[in-house]
């Protein structure tokens, strides 16, 4: 099962989507209703307050079939993380009507794919197939909704490949260990910051009942939404949805809690990390931020285009200052993430070059901010980055997948069809100075944590620890 979170065009889609991405960089002074056609998007809710949204693309006779669930790792009780995670696997365990193990292979044996994700905030299981076989993974997708079966060995067998997941994903590599506790870090009281995974030690205590117990408690048609995009009408959607989905009884019950309020933080944090295993040496730094579902208006939207002029690609002011001009990291860069139904968080990094000081790097990274936040951008700068975004989603808009992610991870956090729909024209709006007016509140050093990975030499670190031993005795 993947966490993160695509087939090949013929060569003339391609081409003619790489013109109309240019077009649309070109034409950027254009009213923004001339780049989005008029929203094709049914929303709808079933009986049972199932929400249902469908994405009409005939181009081809295949459907994305996927169903969100409100509820991810944020939501976990305390001492059980990863158990969100945990269910999603499984999930592929069978019920009554299909074998365990046998969903994916059922999917299969029709031509088609499958797979799920978790998250903080959602769960979501999808399948690609033929038009012809939506009514099949309706059905599977419903009977497993309410009628999942685990048996002992299962659950055991399952236990240890999400911790030896763990093992290759996380204490297998040193930046992912140093990312996982910046996080830790970052939130004092909210759980954005208990891994998605979990931790080791409340990993092997997952079991059969608190899986079931998690799955009753939130796996129901009013905590879901269920996305369709390719080569279906609504009115097919809604018949199909309403003979498979609609048939399961709504559950008050089954609605996520509300969850801590992250407190104001009083002093910036710090965490070194020292690794054998280190190539090069590293500094993080993440900040707390608004999410789009949070921000005050208009400041998602600044905040996503001003740190694509800060810290975006080779063209970015931090990679330009630290990587191009001072030659002292072999990369650098930097994000925004404000997908997340409490919170969002910025991101800047930079990877020392050989021979440089780690503290040097994190000077430079200082100095390109603390500049950014007194100058602000060029409106140069900032046309291009709103034309690197409306082109990205235009190029999105082709794919019948990604569009089905993009209503689907906007639905399941709290934004609208609206919402998702009008964010070119959001982002068109946003003038050269809310970029500096963001970095100005939100770069903010009691608001963050720095990170530093460092590579150490085996042998120096052991001879210091056999120095060390023989002095105490």
């Amino acid at each position: 099962m993947t966490h993160a979170l695509a087939s090949k065009n013929p060569l003339w889609r391609a081409a003619l989507l790489t013109i109309c991405a240019i077009a649309a960089v070109m034409t950027i002074s254009l009213p923004i209703d001339k780049l989005n056609a008029a929203s094709k998007v049914s929303h709808f809710k079933l009986t049972n307050g199932m929400e249902v949204v469908v994405i009409p693309d005939h181009r081809a006779p295949v459907v994305t079939h996927m169903v969100w669930y409100r509820v991810g790792a944020a939501d976990e009780p305390r001492g059980a993380s990863g158990i969100a995670h945990f269910l999603e696997h499984l999930m592929f365990k069978g019920t009554d009507k299909v074998a365990p193990g046998e969903f994916s292979k059922i999917v299969a044996r029709n031509g088609g794919q499958d797979n799920a994700f978790t998250g903080h905030d959602a769960t979501a299981y999808f399948q690609r197939v033929a038009r012809d076989r939506l009514p099949l993974v309706m059905e599977m997708e419903a009977d497993r909704m309410v009628n999942l079966k685990l048996l002992e060995k299962d659950v055991v067998t399952e236990r240890k490949v999400i911790l030896e997941e763990r093992r290759s994903r996380v204490e297998n590599d040193p930046s992912n260990i140093l990312s996982e506790q910046m996080n830790a870090a970052l939130y004092q009281s909210h759980p954005y910051g208990i891994p998605i995974l979990g931790w080791e030690h409340e990993m092997r205590a997952l079991d059969r009942e608190k899986a079931l117990k998690f799955y009753e408690r939130y796996y129901a048609p009013n905590n879901a939404i269920l996305i369709v995009a390719g080569d279906v009408t609504a009115d097919e959607v809604r018949k199909l949805a309403q003979e498979t989905y609609g048939k399961i009884p709504a559950n008050a019950d089954r609605v996520r809690d509300p969850r801590p309020v992250e407190p104001r933080h009083r002093a910036p944090i710090r965490v070194n990390l020292d690794d054998p295993r280190a190539g090069r040496a590293t500094v993080q730094r993440l900040y707390l931020a608004p999410s789009y579902t949070t921000a005050e208006p208009g400041e998602a939207e600044a905040l996503d285009l001003m740190m694509k002029v800060l810290a975006s690609g080779s063209t970015s002011r931090i990679y330009r200052a630290l990587v191009v001009d001072k030659k002292i990291a072999a990369s650098a860069g930097g994000w925004f993430s404000g997908t997340g139904l409490d919170a969002g968080r910025m991101g800047v990094y930079a990877v020392a070059s050989d021979g440089a000081d780690i503290a040097d790097v994190e000077k430079a990274l200082d100095a390109v901010i603390a500049d950014f936040i007194e100058n602000g951008a060029t409106q140069k700068e900032l046309d291009r980055a709103r034309n690197s975004y409306i082109a990205s989603h235009i190029y999105g808009g082709d794919s019948q997948s990604r569009l089905a992610r993009r209503y689907g991870w906007g639905l399941v956090n709290g934004r609208t069809i609206a919402d998702i729909e009008e964010w070119p024209e959001r982002l068109n709006k946003v003038a050269v100075e809310d970029l500096q007016k963001v970095a100005k509140k939100y770069f903010d050093l009691s608001q963050s944590v720095t990170g530093v990975l460092r590579p150490v030499d085996v042998k120096n670190a052991d001879s210091k620890k056999a120095k060390d031993g023989k002095t105490k005795s």
